[in-house]
């Protein structure tokens, strides 16, 4: 396997003091002792919750030939007899590890925020270039003050592309992020209502999210989203910051990269799209609308580092939605079948309305009914009311059956629902897990939408223990 570093250019990059006889380098980078490959190097972060000093054997024993550790931890580390980088400050370390790899990379560089669809539209692009050369792209939703630079520390020198997520809770938290990765193309998905309670409005959160604009050179080219309210903004702001290239996607006959026509399916999307001054027709292999209108910037990305676009239209045929982002399992019950759809990882009242358009866009079978399994819309501060009572007409809107909620905020919403809806609350996931499988039957069609910290996972996961996926999973004849 070949190297990923060298241990000489890893302690040059982060001023380190080398301890121990060195291996010629590493294979990889990792900050997870459970997971620490051989021949990786264990950088020991200290984390909100654990200190990565703790687990450095458990990283040896696991193969990591190289510890990345902190000069005041280095007593503690007595019995650790593997080759280790001493620093002052790991995470910095990292940083400037990651610096290093981006200095060294001839790789085009994508990144990507917005208040939805900053990870679906990265694995778009990692799939849309790699008919192009290789691909260097986050690993899940890898995009804050850690993530983001171990992804850059993880790029190796031979890539030919890179595609990074970059995304925020609070204002000042892009722009030290994005000057490491200094894009050469930065798409901004949309601005929504996300993160509220760190926000007074729509405008404060597109100025946080036009901080990606300033890790982009006067050669560097900016997609906005012409169909957002936001999108007269944030081009004002590009023309403040000096970007050279600004460029827009959506329906928008002004747009440069236009949505022309489309066609929404159970299980993916079919669109004719006018790129470069042509029309073309592409096929997106997951559901929903909020994919269309991403798979725009997508493609005018993959056209802006000039690689293959045919190819890369092709290549969008063959995604699929992840877990907890749309991911859909076909279950047996009762001699017939349900399907269930995840979206579990997150949620802010612009992607539940997307999760409710792809639950009215999915069939149902038979007797079978359209049921929504919501929980809590988290950071919403004093909008949080607000946000989920304003649930009530997209679910009215999407002819659901029966709406299942759990979780402190979300209540309101069963008041806004009155009579209008079959409506069951419950305290936690694990009663609304139960629940259901006490009422499910041939021929639903579940999802499941709320922010990760509710641990809708849970519901997911007792739902696929309990009955066995059939072969086909995306859909319901």
């Amino acid at each position: 396997m070949s190297l990923l570093w060298t241990t000489q250019d890893m302690v040059e990059a982060m001023n380190g003091r080398p301890v121990g006889n060195f291996p010629d380098g590493v294979v990889g980078i990792s900050i997870d002792s459970r997971t620490a490959g051989e021949g990786d190097a264990f950088f020991a972060i200290k984390g909100d919750r654990f200190d990565g000093h703790d687990f450095a054997s458990v990283a040896v024993a696991n193969g990591a030939s190289l510890l990345v550790v902190s000069e005041s931890k280095l007593p503690a580390l007595g019995r650790v007899t593997a080759p280790m980088i001493v620093v002052n400050d790991v995470l910095e370390a990292l940083e400037d590890l990651g610096r290093a790899s981006r200095a060294r990379s001839e790789a085009k560089i994508i990144a990507v925020t917005g208040s939805v669809g900053k990870t679906s539209s990265k694995e778009m692009l990692r799939h849309a270039l790699e008919p192009s050369g290789e691909v260097h792209a986050s690993a899940a939703s890898f995009n804050n003050h850690w993530g983001v630079p171990l992804t850059l520390a993880r790029m190796p020198a031979s890539a030919r592309f890179g595609v990074f997520e970059i995304g925020m809770n609070h204002p000042g938290e892009i722009r030290p992020l994005v000057k490491m990765v200094r894009p050469h193309v930065a798409i901004i998905t949309t601005i929504a209502a996300a993160h509220m309670g760190n926000f007074k409005n729509l405008t404060e959160i597109a100025a946080a999210k036009s901080e990606i604009m300033e890790g982009l050179g006067k050669q560097g080219h900016l997609l906005l989203n012409r169909d957002n309210d936001k999108y007269g903004w944030l081009r004002k702001r590009a023309g403040e910051l000096g970007v050279g290239n600004v460029h827009s996607f959506g329906e928008n006959p002004k747009s440069d990269y236009r949505l022309l026509n489309c066609k929404l399916l159970a299980d993916c999307s079919t669109i004719t799209a006018r790129i470069g001054g042509e029309d073309i027709v592409v096929k997106i292999g997951a559901p929903g609308r909020h994919l269309v209108q991403n798979a725009l910037a997508v493609l005018g990305a993959v056209q802006l580092v000039e690689a293959d676009l045919a190819k890369a239209i092709h290549a969008l045929a063959g995604i699929a939605a992840e877990k907890g982002r749309g991911a859909r399992h076909t279950l047996q019950i009762d001699g017939g079948r349900f399907v269930l759809i995840d979206e579990s990882y997150n949620a802010n009242p612009a992607s539940m309305r997307a999760a409710l358009e792809l639950l009215r866009d999915t069939p149902v079978r038979l007797r079978g009914r359209r049921i929504a399994v919501l929980g809590d819309m988290l950071e919403m501060g004093r909008f949080s009311e607000r946000v989920h009572r304003d649930l009530a007409a997209p679910l009215r809107n999407a002819n659901v059956d029966m709406v299942c909620l759990a979780g402190a905020e979300i209540r309101v919403l069963r008041d806004e629902l009155g009579a209008d809806v079959e409506t069951v609350y419950r305290e936690d996931a694990g009663g609304l897990a139960e629940h259901l499988k006490s009422v499910l039957r041939d021929g639903d069609v579940v999802m499941v939408k709320s922010s990760l910290g509710i641990g809708f996972g849970r519901i997911v996961k007792a739902l696929l223990d309990k009955y066995t996926a059939l072969p086909d999973s995306s859909t319901q004849d």
